[in-house]
């Protein structure tokens, strides 16, 4: 197998390394901002050395990662002498293979391996690793490569062109990060009943938890439940007339997701387009 190197050693590099390494594939260098870090992931896996310059590991790596904060893939990728033959790989969700173009041209070959899961710290990255999809962008043959990469992570992929990743990435970010938005919106509106926010969050969960369970074995639409999917328009006027007296700045927030929510519910079969259209009025309304 090639020789990995990972240029960073923050969450998403450790992970790759550490999962990698466990599946056989020889992770032999790595670099970071902070030697602690570097430290740590070598100590993850074995027989990785640790260097204090980034050209150390391209210069010991067969296929580099550069797993550093998107911000400063590019500066990485512009500063190293990379060689003939040579794979550079990125793992931002957003940018596509054009920020490494000075590897490119140099005549590595270049790609991105994008994970598509949340990782808030590194043990959970590592458990989380498994089962996921992976955004992939290259050329034969790194393409098949990073393919089997994320087959030997027990995950899917997904072949991506450079047009596609910033709708992609902000798929992720309105799926991922919105819906922690959300919840914390729900629990703020639970103080309103002098419920305190873990209390309310722990209250919440086993529903998301359904939610999320619903969304993977019946699917969207059928998933969908609540007065939009009843065309229950005399409760959705007291969700209104109850947030315009406790939380009239989350009044515009509810309006919009309801009147996306109305589609949903007119696929799901359980309201017609009249229905649809009342509940569409209601939700127009001015506060």
């Amino acid at each position: 197998m090639l020789k990995l190197g990972f240029i960073g050693a923050g969450t998403v590099g450790t992970a790759l390394a550490v999962r990698l390494s466990n599946r056989g594939y020889p992770v032999v260098a790595v670099s970071s901002r902070s030697q602690t870090s570097a430290r740590s992931l070598a100590q993850a896996v074995s027989g990785c050395q640790v260097f204090d310059n980034n050209q150390g590991v391209a210069d010991t790596a067969e296929l580099v990662f550069i797993t550093t904060p998107d911000d400063a893939i590019a500066s990485v990728a512009s500063e190293i002498q990379w060689r003939s033959g040579q794979s550079v790989v990125h793992c931002s969700g957003a940018d596509s293979t054009d920020i490494l173009e000075p590897a490119r041209k140099l005549g590595a070959q270049v790609g991105v391996f994008h994970p598509l899961q949340t990782f808030a710290s590194v043990r959970q990255a590592i458990d989380n690793m498994p089962g996921s999809t992976f955004a992939l962008e290259a050329e034969e043959p790194l393409l098949n490569t990073l393919k089997d990469m994320a087959t030997a992570l027990d995950g899917q992929w997904i072949e991506l062109k450079a047009s596609d990743k910033a709708v992609y990435h902000a798929s992720a970010f309105i799926a991922c990060n919105y819906l922690v938005t959300l919840v914390k919106l729900a629990t703020d509106l639970w103080q309103t009943f002098d419920i305190p926010p873990h209390q309310a969050t722990q209250a919440l969960l086993p529903l998301l938890r359904g939610t999320i369970n619903n969304i993977d074995t019946v699917g969207i639409p059928q998933c969908l439940t609540g007065p939009i999917a009843r065309g229950d328009t005399g409760t959705i006027k007291k969700h209104l007339n109850a947030l315009q007296k406790v939380a009239p700045t989350l009044l515009s927030t509810y309006r919009e997701l309801g009147l996306q929510t109305i589609p949903v519910a007119l696929a799901k079969g359980k309201i017609n387009q009249d229905k649809a259209k009342e509940l569409e009025a209601i939700l127009k309304q001015p506060d």
